[in-house]
């Protein structure tokens, strides 16, 4: 399987990236009982692209979560950002008062 681009992973659908994140995670077991049985390696980089490829695909899934579907819902994550508690210092130990 060839490995992917960001930009190629952003334009597949959902389906497809399970679809070929379950092809890539095949290749990596199958390259790593390879090096373990002790076959000579046909690509020695191979292993790293597989796995950065798939690192890929989940970040992008990871992105695609969690970013707010509609208008209101990213109205509703700027306000929760806003209504955070405020930490109240104690001013009195800022001022040096509490010890003599």
């Amino acid at each position: 399987m060839a490995i992917l681009r960001i930009k190629e992973i952003r334009k597949s659908e959902e389906k497809d990236l399970n679809k070929k994140m379950e092809e890539l995670k095949l290749e990596l077991s199958k390259e790593r009982a390879n090096i373990n049985i002790g076959a000579p390696v046909t690509s020695p980089g191979r292993v790293r692209e597989i796995r950065k490829t798939i690192a890929r695909i989940l970040t992008v899934k990871n992105q695609r979560n969690q970013q707010p579907k509609t208008v209101s819902e990213k109205v509703k994550a700027t306000a929760d950002k806003t209504k955070q508690p405020k930490l109240k210092a104690n001013v009195e130990s800022l001022k040096g008062g509490g010890r003599k």
